[in-house]
Formats: structure tokens, sequence, C-alpha cells
């Protein structure tokens, strides 16, 4: 199976960000039925899902400038973005995706890799037994709590490439009898993980974190799909070896002044939950 790796002879970042969106765009094409918009056809049609210049028509573009959007070629403005993302009817985060593309994400800061704030470290262990960490703009780990460890499994025992979270959650084995419901979370994950890496092609860890987690069969067949998603707050439902099973609340927070970095905690969403939280770090 072909598999879209970022940073692999890509060339320049912003050519390789327009051939990302271009790549995209093109994959919500071809999975649009043209009944779905409307249009009627024969039987002799050839093209899978849409023609280019279908889209356009729906989006009130030119032909060649949608066709040079999906090439890679051109620059263009939210508002065509706009356009073109409800002609290929996208969904709440496919559009977000796609807009994304407009302008450069902010840049990480100025912290050598690795670093993490006094503030964001006191915050992660104050919250204990509750399960938190820190990851980077790569989902990396930086800092954890025994609660997180004894959820999962401490990271400080994996080698320091691995301590991951997609990684954590494709390739470390225990992940899909741990988490309820593994396929759609990991699913979400991944897109969501796939979403930031679209807009770094020349990140060196995004294309290394991409390499090790599409050795997972499920990994590559969705990420070569390009599903993306959002981030949403929601309730994780595990099934712990030893705490039972826990609802979880799951939480997520931007550093304001750590750019890039995100804390991460998990909250009972009941008293059992309390509870099996407890035994988490009681029996760790």
């Amino acid at each position: 199976m072909s598999v879209v790796r970022p940073g692999a002879g890509q060339g320049t970042t912003a050519s390789a960000l327009r051939r990302e969106l271009g790549a995209f765009l093109r994959s919500r094409r071809e999975r649009l039925a043209p009944a779905e918009v409307g249009l009627t056809v024969s039987q002799r049609r050839r093209t899978p899902g849409l023609r280019r210049d279908e889209v356009a028509e729906l989006a009130g573009i030119s032909s060649s400038w949608y066709a040079w959007l999906e090439q890679g070629r051109v620059r263009t403005s939210e508002q065509v973005l706009r356009s073109v993302a409800r002609a290929l009817r996208l969904d709440a985060a496919e559009t977000a995706h796609v807009l994304s593309f407009v302008e450069d994400a902010p840049a990480a800061g100025d912290q050598p890799p690795g670093w993490v704030s006094r503030n964001l470290l006191s915050l992660v262990e104050s919250v204990t037994p509750n399960p938190a960490a820190v990851i980077d703009p790569h989902w990396d780990l930086l800092a954890w709590n025994a609660g997180y460890a004894a959820l999962l499994t401490d990271p400080a025992r994996l080698p320091p490439k691995r301590r991951n979270l997609p990684w954590l959650v494709f390739r470390w084995a225990p992940a899909r009898d741990l988490i309820v419901n593994w396929e759609a979370e990991a699913r979400y994950l991944l897109g969501q993980f796939r979403a930031n890496a679209a807009r770094h092609p020349d990140d060196r860890r995004y294309a290394e974190i991409v390499g090790e987690i599409t050795q997972d069969p499920d990994a590559a067949r969705w990420y070569e799909r390009r599903e993306t998603a959002v981030y949403q707050p929601a309730v994780r439902h595990f099934r712990h070896p030893v705490a039972g099973e826990l609802r979880l609340r799951y939480v997520k927070l931007a550093a304001v002044d750590e750019p890039g970095h995100h804390f991460l905690c998990y909250l009972p969403d009941d008293r059992d939950a309390e509870a099996a939280v407890r035994r988490l770090t009681a029996d760790g």
C-alpha cells in the first residue's frame, strides 16, 4: 500500500502544502457521487466521483483555476476554499482542515525540544491521581504524572522516539483492549494528527511518526484516505486490567505562553470512575 509521507522529496514548504491541499481536494471529489449534488449522468461515465469542471461550476470558479488548485499550482483565498468545501459537501472537520491551508500555523517558539515549563510540570503533578500529561506539536509526551503512567503505560519505559500519543494508540499492543471503541477513538485521533502533519510537510519528526504508525495496517489505510478530524471534548471509556471500567472526560488545553504545548487530562465522569482512578495509583 502506498502511503503519503510528509517530508519525503516534497520540495519547498509552500509548494508541498499546495500539493497536499490539492491531493486532499481530489480525494474528496472522487468520493462524491454526482447524484449527491443533483447531477444526472450517463452509464458511460468513467470518472469516479465528480469531474473537476463540475466542482468548479458548483463552487462558482473557473475550471482552469480549480484544476490548478488540485495540481498545487496556485495560492487562493479563504472565500474560494469555503466555496470549494461547500461544493464538495465537506463536513466541519474537513472544512476546517482545508481552511488551515490559507495561512501558516503559529510558530512553536524558541525553546529547545523537550523543554517544559515549571508551571506545566506543577500543573501535571497537582491533578494527580487524575491522569495528565504534556505533549508538544508532534504529540510527543514531554511530561506525565503517576496517574497517566498507570492508566496507559509509563512512557519512561519506552525509547524516547516512542513516547508519542499516536504511537501508543496504534503500536502499543495493549491499547486495543484498554480503549473501549478503539477503532472510533483511533481513527478520530489519527484524523487530528494527520491535519497537523499536513501543515508541516518538511518536518522530519512528523515524517518519522507517520512512518512508525502506518506500519499498522489500519493506520496506513486511514492515513492514505486523508481522513481528518478536529478536537472535540469527549468522554473516553477504558477497560483497565487493575482499575476496571473507567469513564473519563478528556480535557485538552493549549498553553498560551508555550506555543505548541498542550496539557492533557482525564477527569472522572462519575463516582465509579473516581474510585477507579484512585485504584490506578494505589495499585500502580
